[in-house]
């Protein structure tokens, strides 16, 4: 599961630091929270669409990236819509598009093994407070691989949910996503004990 995004290119990104893109990651991450006007947020979504062509990715790989999560942008711009107003819900959802697509980026142009030993030479400094570089330099690349897996087994569900006339139940939605994302942690976890991964 941890592997397998990647799309062999030669563009800049693909040859930058894979340590220096995980910082980028981090930072935009932390940065669109900073940001509180959703038409300086859509400048930024706008930017990381634009890197997609210049890493030579066509729009058939952006929309690959954002076309799982249209559901659940969607949901939260309702909530925020019915919460606060339409400018608050483009604040959230311009947000998670662009850390989505650019997290999808960077996995599309980074190997998992540069990614792996990029965040463990991080977070060595750490080790002497106690941290495990390896397990959490894990913990990070499962969480960038399971933000599109997780989006994708919600697209799926959404769609045989619309096929059985209950789309607009959002238990109807919840739970078999819970329930479907429980067994692929399960199924990961598994594999992992399989190749004896033993960090300590």
């Amino acid at each position: 599961m941890i592997a397998g995004l990647y799309i062999d290119g030669n563009s800049a990104l693909h040859r930058a630091a894979a340590g220096l893109k995980v910082l980028a990651l981090v930072l935009l991450g932390t940065g669109v929270f900073l940001i509180p006007d959703w038409p300086v947020l859509a400048g930024v979504l706008v930017t990381v669409f634009v890197l997609y062509p210049v890493s030579g990715f066509g729009p058939r790989i952006l929309w690959a990236q954002i076309r799982p999560i249209l559901w659940l942008l969607a949901l939260f711009f309702a909530v925020q819509l019915w919460l606060h107003d339409w400018q608050a819900g483009l604040v959230v959802i311009f947000r998670l598009a662009a850390i989505v697509t650019f997290a999808g980026l960077v996995t599309l142009t980074t190997r998992t093994s540069d990614m792996l030993a990029a965040l463990e030479r991080a977070m060595k400094p750490l080790a002497r407070f106690g941290v495990n570089p390896e397990k959490v330099s894990l913990a990070f690349s499962m969480v960038l691989r399971f933000i599109p897996v997780i989006a994708q087994i919600g697209h799926e569900i959404r769609d045989a949910q619309r096929a059985r006339g209950h789309d607009k139940s959002v238990l109807a939605l919840v739970v078999p996503l819970i329930i479907r994302t429980l067994k692929t942690a399960d199924d990961v976890a598994d594999a992992i004990d399989a190749r004896s991964f033993d960090p300590d």
